[in-house]
C-alpha cells in the first residue's frame, strides 16, 4: 500500500519520478506528489486522485537533481492534497514520504509537537515535524534527528527524507515495509518495488528491517539497526521492461488474464526437466512429506488459491491440509500439530498479515515455505524455503494470473511430494499442458462472455456464485473478483447451503452463477440451481463438457478433475472484467483497494 520512488543524480529527476509513480500506481491512487530540488530551486507538487492529475500539474520548471515521490493509499486522513505526500515540516527543514503505519503517532504529537500547526491528518506529517522539533530542540543534524526519531516510532515504515538545506543527500530508512535501493553509475534510486526503477537500472540492494541509508550521487552508506556500516552486494533484477506495459490491451487485467496459459508454460519450464522430472529441493520435499499437518496461510485471492488446492494436495501427499486467513491466524492461532509445516502464499511477498504469522511460526521453530511472485521479497527471505510463481509483473489490483500460478505451483509441489513417497500414475506435466490448452480455448469465448456479462451484470446490485467442492472454492474467488472491481455485492456459497438460509436473498432477476465440474456432485448443484430458478433467479451455468447440458451458457474443455479450478476460474475473471467495463468503472484501479497490502 502506497508507493515511494526517489532519486539523486546529475540530471533532472522529475521524469524518472513520474514514470516510477505511474508504475507504482497499483499500490495506491488516492493522491500523489513529488518534491524536487537543486542548488537553486525547490518544487513541491501534489494532487488528489490518480497520477495523471499530478502529471498535469507538473511543468517544465518542475526540475531538480534530487527528488522524492509518493502515490498514496489512505490510512490516516481522507484522500486530499493536504494529506498527500511528500510532507514538509512546519519550518520547512525536512521533506518526507512514508509507507506504513506509525501506531503511536498521537502520543508523539502530544509529547513533541505542542505549538505546531499541522496541515493534514496523517501520521507521516507528525513524523516529519518530530524530526524538525528534535533538530531545533537539541541542535541536531537532520541525520541525527532522523535516527533519534526512528527510535521513538512504533509500527511499520519505509521512509525517504530530504534535508531542504542539503540537496546532495537523500536519507532512507526501513522497518517492515518494503524498500529497495537502485544503483547506477552516477545516480542512486530508492523505491517500493523494482518495477518503479527498472527503466533506469536492474541493479538493486535489498533493505532489511532497521536499515538506514545515506545516498549521494556517487556513494551509498548502509547502516544496520545497530549503526554498523555494512557492505551488501546488489542483485540483478530479471524483469522484462516491456512486460510492464499494457501493449495493445486497454487494461492490464485483460492482458494478465490472457497471459495465464503462458504462466503455466513458464512454471512447467521452471520446475520440470526435459524428462518430466520435478526440479525441487529434496530437503524441502522431505520436510513436507514428514510433517503431520500442512498449514496454508494467506489473504484474499491467495487464500482462495489455497482452498482450491487443498483437495489436490491432500489426495497426492496424504498429509492433512488446513487453509487459514493470515489476519485471523496470527491472533487466534489453533492448536498445532507436533510436526507442522507452513506454506505462505502471497503475490507480492510483502503481505503484512502473512508476515506477522511467519514471524510467529519462525519463533516456534516451524519450517516454512513462501510461494511468491517476487523473489527476494520479505516473505521469501524470512521463510526457510521460497519458490517463485514465475507469473511476471502483475499490475492490475485484481489478481488473476498470480492466483492460477499459485494453484499450479502447489500442484507441482504436491506431485513432487507424492513421488518422494511412491510411484505415481499421474503425469502432471501432461495434465498441466492440457489445462494450458483448455484455458486457451476458454479465452476464445471472450465475445460470448462479454455479452453474458452485459446481460447478467450491467444493472444488477447483487449476484451469487455457487458450487460444491473445488467449485465452491472457485465460487469464492469468482465473487471476490466481481465485487472488487464492479462493486456488485457478490458472494460465493456452497451450493448445498443455499437452502439453509441464503436462498432467502433470492429475488426476481437475481443472477446466480453455477459452477459444475465435479462428477460426484454435478447433479446436486443442478438441483440447487433449479431451487433458485423457481424463486426468480436468473441462472448462468459454467460446466465442464462431460456434465454439460444444452442450456448451459459456458462450456469448459475437460481437464484433470482436481485441476479444473484452473480452467473454471477463467470465465469468471472475464465476467468480472466485462461487467466492470459495462458499468463504466476503471478495471485496473478499483476504489479503496491497493495491490500490495503492507499494513495489518
Amino acid at each position: 500500500m502506497c508507493g515511494i520512488v526517489g532519486m539523486i543524480g546529475n540530471e533532472n529527476v522529475s521524469e524518472v519520478l513520474l514514470k516510477g509513480l505511474e508504475r507504482l500506481e497499483y499500490r495506491g491512487y488516492d493522491s500523489a506528489g513529488v518534491y524536487v530540488a537543486n542548488q537553486n530551486e525547490r518544487h513541491l507538487v501534489k494532487a488528489q486522485g490518480p497520477i495523471k492529475q499530478l502529471a498535469e500539474k507538473m511543468t517544465s520548471e518542475t526540475t531538480g537533481t534530487l527528488g522524492i515521490g509518493h502515490t498514496r493509499w489512505a490510512t490516516h486522513g481522507i484522500p486530499s492534497e493536504e494529506n498527500a505526500h511528500p510532507h514538509v515540516s512546519q519550518h520547512g527543514k525536512v521533506v518526507l514520504v512514508h509507507n506504513g503505519v506509525i501506531e503511536n503517532y498521537r502520543s508523539l504529537k502530544e509529547d513533541y509537537l505542542a505549538g505546531y500547526q499541522l496541515v493534514g491528518e496523517t501520521d507521516t506529517e507528525v513524523v516529519a515535524n518530530v524530526i524538525e522539533q528534535r533538530m531545533e530542540a537539541e541542535n541536531l543534524s537532520v541525520k541525527e534527528a532522523f535516527k533519534q526519531t526512528l527510535r521513538l516510532l512504533q509500527g511499520s515504515y519505509a521512509f525517504a527524507l530530504i534535508d531542504t538545506n542539503d540537496v546532495d543527500t537523500l536519507y532512507v530508512a526501513k522497518n517492515k515495509s518494503p524498500l529497495l535501493i537502485g544503483c547506477g553509475s552516477d545516480f542512486h534510486l530508492v523505491g517500493s518495488d523494482a518495477l518503479a526503477m527498472i527503466h533506469q537500472t536492474n541493479q538493486f540492494i535489498e533493505l532489511f528491517d532497521g536499515d538506514f541509508v545515506t545516498l549521494t550521487t556517487n556513494s551509498m552508506v548502509l547502516e544496520d539497526a545497530a549503526g554498523n556500516v555494512i557492505d551488501r552486494a546488489p542483485y540483478t533484477a530479471e524483469i522484462d521492461n516491456t512486460a510492464i506495459d499494457k501493449g495493445t490491451y486497454p487494461f492490464y487485467m485483460l492482458k494478465e488474464i490472457e497471459e495465464q496459459p503462458l504462466v503455466l508454460r513458464r512454471l512447467q519450464q521452471k520446475y520440470f526437466d526435459f524428462h518430466g522430472n520435478v526440479l525441487l529441493d529434496d530437503t524441502l520435499l522431505q520436510e513436507i512429506s514428514a510433517s503431520e499437518r500442512i498449514y496454508i496461510v494467506a489473504c484474499g485471492t491467495s487464500y482462495h488459491a489455497g482452498l482450491a488446492s487443498k483437495a489436490f494436495f491432500e489426495t497426492l501427499t496424504k498429509v492433512p491440509v488446513e487453509v487459514h486467513l493470515a489476519s485471523e491466524f496470527g491472533y487466534y492461532t489453533p492448536i498445532l500439530a507436533k510436526k507442522p509445516f507452513f506454506i505462505y502464499l502471497s503475490q507480492s511477498g510483502e503481505t503484512a498479515d502473512s508476515r506477522q504469522v511467519l514471524v510467529k511460526t519462525n519463533q516456534l521453530g516451524a519450517s516454512s515455505l513462501a510461494i511468491t511472485n517476487v523473489p527476494g521479497s520479505t516473505l521469501a527471505r524470512e521463510a526457510k524455503y521460497a519458490l517463485s510463481l514465475e507469473a511476471g509483473p502483475e499490475i492490475a489490483v485484481a489478481s488473476t494470473k498470480a492466483y492460477t500460478a499459485q494453484i499450479a505451483l502447489l500442484s507441482i509441489l504436491a506431485y513432487a511430494i507424492q513421488l518422494e513417497k511412491e510411484d505415481s500414475q499421474l503425469n502432471l506435466l501432461q495434465e498441466l499442458t492440457l489445462v494450458e490448452e483448455a484455458m486457451t480455448q476458454v479465452l476464445t469465448q471472450k465475445e460470448h462472455i462479454h455479452q453474458l456479462a452485459k446481460d447478467f451484470f450491467r444493472d444488477t446490485n447483487s449476484a451469487f456464485f455457487i458450487g460444491r467442492g473445488n467449485d465452491y472454492a472457485v465460487s469464492l474467488e469468482a465473487a471476490l473478483k466481481l465485487k472488487e472491481i464492479s462493486y456488485i455485492q457478490a458472494e460465493g456459497f456452497a451450493a448445498g447451503e443455499l437452502k439453509h438460509g441464503t436462498i432467502a436473498l433470492i429475488e426476481d432477476g437475481t443472477p446466480v452463477i453455477g459452477l459444475i465440474t465435479s462428477e460426484v456432485t454435478h447433479l446436486h448443484t443442478r438441483g440447487n440451481l433449479e431451487e433458485v430458478k423457481s424463486r426468480g433467479a436468473k441462472t448462468l451455468v459454467i460446466s465442464e463438457t462431460t456434465f454439460a447440458q444444452a442450456s448451459d451458457q459456458i462450456i469448459l474443455p475437460k481437464a484433470h478433475p482436481l485441476l479444473m479450478s484452473l480452467v473454471s476460474v477463467v470465465p469468471t475473471q472475464l465476467l468480472a472484467y466485462y461487467a466492470t467495463l459495462e458499468r463504466g468503472y476503471d478495471v485496473d484501479k478499483p476504489r479503496n483497494l491497493a495491490k500490495s497490502v503492507t499494513v495489518e
